[in-house]
């Protein structure tokens, strides 16, 4: 099996529950979402990336200390993944997803990072498999979003609010004040950012 290979690289986790911990990130080509404010704009067209063997990808993922795989895009749920989990596991990896529930999650995931977006929300059974949900917040009515989508998630699924990166002066006080207000949120940073890696 071969997918479209936008990058792969080994750096910390800079976003949500595993924040700060050292992962293998894969980044696959193609999204059915197109968030305008999306960091990864040039993952979405999946025929600019070289189509790159499963295999392969498993080899490179392996090759560093961490155990923690990410499995991120553009939209990653457009492909069954379940040949590059299980090739993962098999190595004794630990295999997260990054996605925006928009199609089924073909795959065995150890952990489902769930952002929706509001112009094309998530699929039902993608709130059902949510580990975390992970809103991102550009506008104060994106919190309304949030908490609609929050009630469809499982009672065990974590829920953050993160700051888009270009508003985040302008909306960090009103999450920070949220989230005070209703402590079942936590706040998500970019941290990665902060830290100038990728």
């Amino acid at each position: 099996m071969q997918l479209p290979l936008v990058e792969d690289f080994y750096t910390l986790q800079g976003e949500g529950r595993y924040t700060g911990q050292a992962a293998y990130f894969i980044r696959v080509g193609g999204c059915d979402v197109g968030c305008k404010w999306c960091d990864a704009k040039f993952s979405w067209n999946s025929a600019h990336h070289k189509m790159t063997s499963v295999d392969e990808i498993v080899e490179r993922a392996t090759s560093y200390a961490a155990r923690n795989i990410v499995i991120t895009g553009g939209e990653p749920t457009l492909y069954d993944l379940s040949e590059l989990t299980e090739k993962l596991h098999d190595k004794g990896m630990r295999v997260f997803i990054e996605t925006s529930g928009t199609n089924a999650l073909v795959g065995h995931f150890d952990w489902v990072c769930l952002s929706p977006k509001s112009q094309q929300p998530p699929i039902k059974e993608a709130y059902g498999r949510a580990s975390e949900l992970k809103v991102i917040i550009s506008k104060v009515e994106d919190i309304e979003f949030a908490e609609r989508c929050a009630a469809k998630v499982s009672q065990d699924c974590l829920l953050y609010m993160q700051s888009e990166w270009s508003v985040r002066k302008e909306m960090m006080p009103i999450i920070i004040d949220y989230v005070m207000a209703n402590p079942k949120w936590r706040v998500s940073l970019q941290s990665h950012k902060y830290m100038g890696i990728p």
